[in-house]
């Protein structure tokens, strides 16, 4: 089964619905085959960024130390360490562009992981071209500068789709589920879509 998931690396609920999505795809016994799409929850934020915390308070105002910290206890139910007090807000358009690299390697899936890490848990700069460069180079990608048209044209058809919050995840291309759901929704989802397109899997041999 093709599932496409629509997301940010810059976005927690996006991170945290990868982790659940995994399981529940680990769980399903047919093969699921996942393609990474961008979607930029900012698109105007500089490369050189900013304390993510001073970004959300200029955005929502109130007590985000308090917003992000109930985020981060969900995270670390998930066994991720969602640190926004060290986090840095900046564009993620090269960092969707190194996935998409990555992918042509049948690397997205890491390379997809790292970016997560690397903002959330290492309090990196994820446009930083020099710590591009490193994890592309933990992961074994090679950055050729290519998949800039790409990444504009998938961000153009996720506007198309009508797609205005992610995480999404699109089965076979027609069947959406939005959110970072629970992953039995996620593990019913799929199972759902796998009767319905009639893709269930053949039995195991022993």
């Amino acid at each position: 089964m093709k599932v496409e998931i629509f997301s940010d690396v810059v976005c927690p609920w996006c991170y945290i619905g990868h982790k659940r999505f995994a399981r529940a795809a680990a769980r399903h016994a047919g093969v699921v085959e996942v393609t990474y799409r961008p979607f930029e929850l900012n698109p105007t934020a500089t490369a050189e960024g900013e304390p993510l915390l001073e970004a959300l308070r200029r955005k929502f105002g109130g007590d985000v130390a308090q917003m992000t910290s109930r985020v981060a206890a969900v995270g670390a139910e998930e066994g991720l360490e969602l640190h926004f007090d060290r986090a840095v807000s900046a564009n993620s358009f090269e960092a969707h562009r190194l996935i998409e690299l990555a992918s042509r390697r049948g690397l997205g899936a890491p390379m997809t992981e790292r970016l997560f890490a690397a903002h959330f848990t290492d309090g990196l700069n994820i446009a930083d071209s020099e710590v591009l460069a490193k994890l592309a180079a933990e992961v074994g990608v090679s950055d050729t500068g290519e998949a800039g048209d790409e990444v504009r044209e998938q961000l153009g058809r996720a506007r198309e789709l009508g797609i205005t919050g992610v995480p999404f995840f699109l089965f076979e291309g027609e069947f959406g589920v939005s959110g970072a759901q629970p992953e039995e929704t996620f593990l019913a989802a799929l199972e759902e879509v796998a009767e319905r397109t009639g893709r269930r899997a053949a039995p195991r041999a022993r």
